[in-house]
């Protein structure tokens, strides 16, 4: 009974031995390529389990079929009107023909050794294609970033494919700056633009002060005439009643001089002033010679 317990013991480490030496599996986050005697001859890129033969025969050489993230160091380019600009790369990739990538680069730190160079390259010959303008501008309509990050993926992506079996999901510019004098210049470029706007901006309104003052002055005149028109209505009907008047009084220099006074005593009385004068003084006698008015009773 016990050898039997130990054949069968026996027998299954020989199957799993057999099974792990017959077999290998790809996960969800790698892909496969299998070598026979150093020679490649198929790859797994999908997950699952897969048969092989042991080895030395066959080899199992395993890749990270993730997405992984390059950046490129600061370079100096120029842009097409010849500004220098410093531009700061970035590229998302990942292994999608591990057979060529094996046979190619081999290993994930070659790979990203030629891939900044390439991507150096693109980024130079793109950014070369546009103006300034499009990568720095006051009006944010101008500006053709997605555009020029798409042409650079573009550039990069059928190359390194071909090349290195790489698969180029995204690339563009992490980061640009410009040189201190580009700044500078940048800078008196927009006091320029602004200056021009302000002085448009300032000479329509002159514009339009000078219209609404002319407007108004020509009104003001209209007005005055009109204004002085009545006036010399008014002042001719007055020296025709006043003329009137006079004829009167020159026949009666008495009330003439009776409403004198009068007028005089009324200026005197309209506020309260205190005077001490003689009863005799003109026009005090008339307050003097009122006469002395009785209501009588019905």
């Amino acid at each position: 009974m016990k050898n039997v317990w130990g054949m069968i013991f026996l027998l299954l480490i020989l199957l799993t031995l057999g099974f792990v030496a017959f077999s290998f599996q790809v996960r969800q986050t790698e892909s496969a390529l299998v070598t026979r005697f150093g020679n490649p001859v198929r790859a797994k890129t999908e997950p699952g389990l897969y048969g092989r033969w042991p080895v030395p025969i066959e080899r199992i050489h395993r890749f990270d079929s993730r997405c992984r993230l390059l950046e490129v160091q600061m370079q100096e380019t120029a842009t097409a009107g010849g500004e220098p600009i410093i531009v700061v790369g970035y590229l998302i990739w990942r292994i999608g023909d591990p057979l060529l990538f094996l046979t190619r680069v081999q290993d994930v730190a070659g790979a990203e050794e030629k891939l900044k160079v390439q991507l150096q390259n693109a980024t130079n010959t793109i950014v070369g294609n546009h103006e300034f303008s499009d990568f720095v501008n006051t009006n944010p309509e101008n500006l053709r970033f997605e555009e020029i990050e798409g042409e650079i993926a573009a550039a990069l992506r059928q190359q390194a494919a071909e090349n290195y079996g790489v698969d180029v999901r995204l690339a563009g510019i992490k980061r640009l700056m410009v040189p201190e004098k580009v700044t500078q210049d940048v800078f008196e470029r927009m006091k320029a633009d602004r200056k021009v706007k302000t002085d448009t901006i300032v000479a329509a309104g002159n514009a339009e002060a000078d219209r609404i003052r002319s407007d108004a002055e020509a009104k003001q005149k209209e007005l005055l005439a009109v204004a002085d028109s009545q006036a010399q209505a008014i002042r001719g009907a007055g020296d025709a009643e006043a003329a009137r008047y006079y004829k009167d009084l020159e026949a009666d220099p008495q009330l003439a001089m009776f409403l004198r006074d009068l007028e005089a005593l009324k200026k005197i009385l309209k506020e309260r002033t205190t005077l001490i004068l003689g009863t005799d003084v003109e026009p005090i006698q008339l307050l003097k010679e009122m006469p002395n008015l009785e209501i009588k009773q019905p």
